[in-house]
């Protein structure tokens, strides 16, 4: 899922853990976490995007700090 204008999340009544990954304005990758279910992370300073996905997707992606993720429709 893509969340623009987005700059924290929250898991709280989620049955599962996400991988989340904050974008800045130009779509480069500033952080990555995994969120547990049932917690609400602290805002982001700088993210302008959320990408959430199932725990696990972005070592299979082998996404990191500093990638520029393109968001296409």
């Amino acid at each position: 899922m893509v969340l623009e204008r987005c700059a924290w999340i929250h898991t709280l009544g989620m049955g599962f853990a996400l991988d989340v990954a904050y974008l800045d304005h130009d779509g480069t990758v500033i952080k990555i976490a995994r969120m547990q279910k049932h917690r609400v992370a602290a805002p982001v300073i700088g993210s302008r995007t959320v990408i959430e996905a199932q725990a696990g997707s972005f070592t299979r992606w082998d996404l990191h700090i500093g990638d520029i993720v393109e968001v296409r429709d």
